[in-house]
């Protein structure tokens, strides 16, 4: 009999070994072939569709505060301060979510924790709906913030660990489209709705999901890392069909899992360790250049930066709207198509161009100069931006993080990663408005130099992950982990 791992090195190899070997190299290119060309099976689908409901709830939780503001200041007569530490206390809420996530994940199962964060989500809605003062809205959103700083983490996390590597970068990145339509599915009700019907409605995508995960199997790599053989390869059989050979798979994710056993166990501080370093590089410094290329800025500000610039704050508002979803859509189409690289170089640089477009406009208003197409210019800018970033750089950044630690890292990496995110999201909301207050054409030269780093950084650290295994990706990018 052959160990394990020489069964998977000529796996990978495409050469069998050894006098007792029954696959030819016919049939593992056949099987390599398959691997490489599953197609998007129904349980694959159904899992993402549940997964993605969490997204949902993370998009709708985003985008409830703005269509709430009057309502609930008119109604529990809070002030413009209190407002707004219950809008930002969801940033704190996320922060600690994204702390605890990867571990969570890591202890229970990835169902289990979208599971434990919908019901967080929940009572946190409930306590919204029944809110009569301030310190009960603020404990409300907290929870909800809790939630989705799971959510944040552990959905793409979910959707990359079944999909085959030919779907996944496509699969994962609808995490981001499901974000977008939960924002702006939240702007439109909230115009038709009391916040406290709002805040009843955002209970139903928690409800789906919890209930959607009664129907869907676990991640067959957490079953793997877990040791739970059996339940893997059921799981695994399961997301890629009936009869689909799955044992060029399976003996990929057993080899690669029983090599990372040897190492040092899933801790934060060995996630520091000179093996990981390249892993920890591409996963922190795309999340970093994400929230400081403005985001959030853009995102939580764009009516006040439409009016500042002398546009309609509705009108820009809803034309965000318009181009974000085809976007990402888009996005979604390419991502296993073009590739990872040429998607977040053509965001990266439309971003870099839309920031300028909207310095530009700024800095011609304070000249007073063109001011009938300052305006224009900087909705033309705003534009650029959202729809270059909803292709790329909102959602391959949070994919490439969902394939690039190993497993036995994964759970540390994946909340570090996470929490930086959400620490980026708070600084650049936080102190957006200081900004413009100081100077709103700096404001944009800045972001749009981040911007323009990020080019750079794609084009000398980012891997193309595209049509690779998770083990395959992992392996190059820590190739210490490989067993020869």
């Amino acid at each position: 009999m052959h160990k394990t791992g020489e069964l998977s090195a000529s796996l990978l190899g495409g050469e069998v070994k050894g006098s007792n070997s029954i696959i030819d190299d016919e049939e593992l290119q056949q099987q390599k072939y398959e691997a490489l060309s599953s197609p998007a099976t129904a349980a694959i689908v159904v899992s993402t569709l549940v997964a993605v409901c969490g997204s949902y709830v993370f998009g709708s939780a985003i985008g409830y505060s703005s269509p709430a503001q009057s309502g609930i200041i008119d109604d529990l007569g809070l002030s413009v301060a209190q407002y707004s530490v219950f809008g930002s206390i969801l940033t704190i809420g996320a922060m600690i979510g994204a702390i605890m996530s990867g571990r969570l994940a890591d202890y229970i199962g990835r169902k289990r924790t979208m599971a434990f964060a919908e019901i967080f989500c929940i009572v946190g809605w409930l306590i919204i709906v029944f809110s009569k003062v301030a310190l009960l809205l603020d404990i409300g959103r907290l929870l909800v913030g809790y939630g989705m700083g799971l959510l944040s983490y552990v959905v793409p996390v979910f959707i990359a660990e079944i999909t085959p590597k030919n779907l996944r970068g496509g699969f994962t990145t609808v995490h981001q489209l499901m974000i977008c339509i939960g924002v702006s599915m939240s702007y439109l009700i909230g115009a038709f709705v009391n916040w406290r019907i709002l805040a009843l409605i955002g209970i139903i995508p928690c409800l789906v999901q919890l209930l959607g995960l009664f129907s869907i199997p676990e991640s067959s790599r957490w079953l793997a890392k877990v040791g739970k053989w059996k339940e893997c390869e059921a799981a695994l059989q399961h997301l890629r069909g009936k009869n689909a050979n799955i044992s060029y798979e399976m003996a990929e994710i057993k080899d690669y899992t029983e090599s990372l056993q040897q190492l040092s166990e899933d801790n934060i501080l060995n996630l520091f360790q000179r093996r990981y370093a390249y892993s920890l590089i591409v996963g922190v410094g795309l999340m970093v250049l994400q929230q400081f290329g403005g985001i959030n800025a853009v995102a939580f500000y764009a009516s006040s930066i439409f009016t500042s610039a002398g546009f309609s704050g509705s009108v820009g508002t809803i034309a965000m709207v318009v181009v974000q979803i085809p976007m990402t859509v888009l996005g979604v189409l390419l991502m296993d198509k073009s590739g990872r690289r040429p998607l977040l170089l053509i965001s990266a640089m439309g971003t870099c161009i839309g920031c300028l477009l909207v310095g530009m406009s700024f800095f011609f208003q304070d000249l007073q100069l063109w001011q009938h197409a300052t305006p224009y210019m900087a909705l033309s800018g705003v534009l650029v931006y959202t729809g270059s970033f909803s292709l790329g750089m909102g959602g391959i950044p949070w994919v490439i993080m969902s394939e690039v630690f190993p497993i036995n890292m994964k759970g540390s990496a994946g909340s570090f990663v996470t929490l930086v995110s959400w620490i980026g999201s708070w600084v650049v909301s936080f102190s957006f408005n200081f900004l413009m207050e100081w100077s709103s054409t700096g404001t944009f030269f800045i972001f749009s130099s981040i911007c323009g780093m990020t080019v750079l950084f794609v084009a000398k650290l980012v891997p193309e992950t595209k049509g690779r295994t998770l083990e395959e990706i992992q392996a190059s990018m820590n190739p210490i982990t490989v067993i020869r």
